[in-house]
């Protein structure tokens, strides 16, 4: 072989060790700090769609729950406001409550009203979603006092 092919040859085992070390850092930085996270609400749209929806009727249910609370695991103490729009829990910074559970998926449930009424779906998680000791799927109603558990985190359904 000529020189200039050996020399190519180890040009290109070089290129591709560098690209082997950015690929390893780049799974890296993605594990230890998340999805990057896009802002979908900074236009003109988001501020119409806020306005609207202040200016909508509140709809004041004698019997609604208005709050979910975490009861135990590391974020206990913590309360979320229930949303029309529903609630995604999960570890993905996109989440409306981001887990530090390491028992806990990206996306791992979501709650959400229809009517009167409150579901809980389990999002395909790994190690399930359960209410009270039983593991659930989709569509399951939950209502007051009920205790969701995602991984170690316990959650609570509350007025």
């Amino acid at each position: 072989m000529s020189e200039l092919t050996v020399t190519a040859m180890r040009f290109g085992i070089l290129a591709l060790l560098w690209a082997f070390v950015f690929s390893i850092v780049g799974v890296m930085r993605g594990d230890l700090y998340g999805a990057r996270v896009v802002s979908r609400g900074t236009g003109r749209n988001a501020r119409v769609a806020s306005r609207e929806q202040a200016a909508r009727p509140a709809r004041a249910r004698r019997n609604s729950l208005s709050h979910l609370a975490v009861i135990e695991g590391s974020m206990r103490g913590i309360t979320l406001p229930l949303s029309e729009g529903g609630i995604l829990i999960g570890r993905n910074p996109e989440c409306t409550l981001v887990l530090t559970d390491d028992f806990a998926s990206g996306r791992h449930a979501r709650i959400y009203a229809e009517g009167d009424q409150w579901f809980l779906d389990d999002l395909g998680s790994t190690n399930g979603t359960f209410v009270g000791h039983q593991r659930v799927g989709e569509h399951v109603p939950i209502g007051e006092g009920a205790r969701i558990r995602i991984g170690t985190t316990v959650l609570e359904m509350r007025k």
